[in-house]
């Protein structure tokens, strides 16, 4: 049993406020990712995990044993915890071999333990090479290597692949889970990178304002986020004022259904349209006219930013492909269901 349970922990930085009441529990055995933006106490947290800070108020377990508290502090040596950090971190001065072996206490057991974990992370026959010599991905290998010699029961990983390019962090990513899952260990990854929290993770957790708004799994986050600001948070997100009634509800797009959760509500609302919720329809009284303003190709799809009156901000649409319209042209949309919406409690979207 090696789950994490974090407990009402704050943490301040003098009169700065980085965590306030957060809760947040990871499972054994699972693959977590906490996502937020820059400044919102990720790496803090991960911090106070390992032990290298400590929390204000709240406790933390790890595989159920209480390691602070109020009254308990275990040592980060003690904690059986593997460390990932952003860049690696690899000692210059070593070889491979002896990077990854560097935590292990019984000399007689390196040499095995070592060519194992080089064959877990694909790096077979590289042990004699030093970090100059390595790309920024074999490093991030190397260094999940080292985390993992010891057989901790939790990997830490903070932003492993944010240093890397594009191509390279979408392959690497996949490697790590993998490796991760053969070594049967529980990993708490933090990101700012909503791709890679939502591709890698069994749950995300939204942090926001010093505290978790929402851990789900990443295709429940998705469809169904609990409140308007973790869904503009987290993926693009269209939030329309509306009318609901009868389960459908009426927005500057035109009418749509409510999800079934959604459906008992009346009155003012916010909804949400995704941009895949959207699309460009010929030019008729059923449409919402707008005018597009940009247009983004990506190769797989497109999106359309589409300036519709009575809206203040623009709408993204997503297509399939090559784009269906260029920029300054008239189009037409029309909004599928079912969508999601909560009422109107905050100042609404225009």
């Amino acid at each position: 049993m090696s789950g994490i349970l974090l407990e009402g922990v704050s943490k301040s930085f003098g009169h700065h406020v980085v965590l306030e009441g957060l809760d947040l529990e990871v499972p054994d055995g699972s693959v977590t990712a906490v996502l937020g933006e820059s400044g919102s106490g990720k790496t803090t947290l991960l911090r106070m995990v390992a032990g290298l800070e400590r929390p204000d108020a709240g406790t933390i377990r790890i595989g159920g044993h209480l390691v602070d508290g109020p009254h308990c502090f275990v040592a980060p040596e003690r904690r059986r915890i593997g460390l990932v950090p952003q860049e690696g971190a690899l000692f210059p001065h070593l070889t491979v071999a002896r990077n990854i072996a560097f935590g292990l206490r019984r000399r007689e057991d390196r040499r095995s333990r070592v060519a194992e974990l080089l064959e877990l992370v694909g790096m077979t026959g590289m042990g004699e090479r030093y970090p100059h010599q390595l790309s920024g991905g074999q490093q991030q290998r190397v260094a999940l290597a080292r985390a993992l010699a010891p057989e901790p029961a939790v990997v830490l990983l903070d932003e492993p692949f944010s240093a890397l390019d594009a191509g390279l962090r979408a392959s690497l990513r996949a490697d790590v889970v993998r490796v991760l899952r053969r070594a049967r260990v529980t990993a708490l990854l933090v990101t700012h990178d909503q791709e890679e929290a939502l591709s890698t993770a069994d749950l995300v957790g939204v942090v926001q304002h010093g505290r978790i708004r929402q851990l789900a799994a990443p295709d429940r986050l998705y469809a169904a986020p609990a409140d308007p600001a973790v869904a503009r948070f987290l993926g693009e997100a269209n939030l329309l004022a509306g009318q609901a009634a009868g389960g459908r509800a009426t927005t500057a797009l035109g009418e749509v259904a409510l999800e079934q959760a959604c459906s008992g509500l009346t009155g003012a609302v916010t909804v949400l349209l995704r941009p895949e919720q959207l699309e460009v329809v010929p030019l008729a009284p059923a449409g919402a006219p707008g005018r597009v303003l940009e247009c983004e190709y990506y190769g797989h799809d497109s999106v359309l930013v589409v300036e519709v009156p009575g809206l203040a901000e623009p709408v993204r649409v997503r297509a399939g492909g090559r784009p269906r319209a260029a920029a300054g042209e008239e189009v037409a949309l029309a909004a599928a269901g079912p969508a999601l919406a909560w009422p109107a409690t905050e100042p609404r979207p225009a």
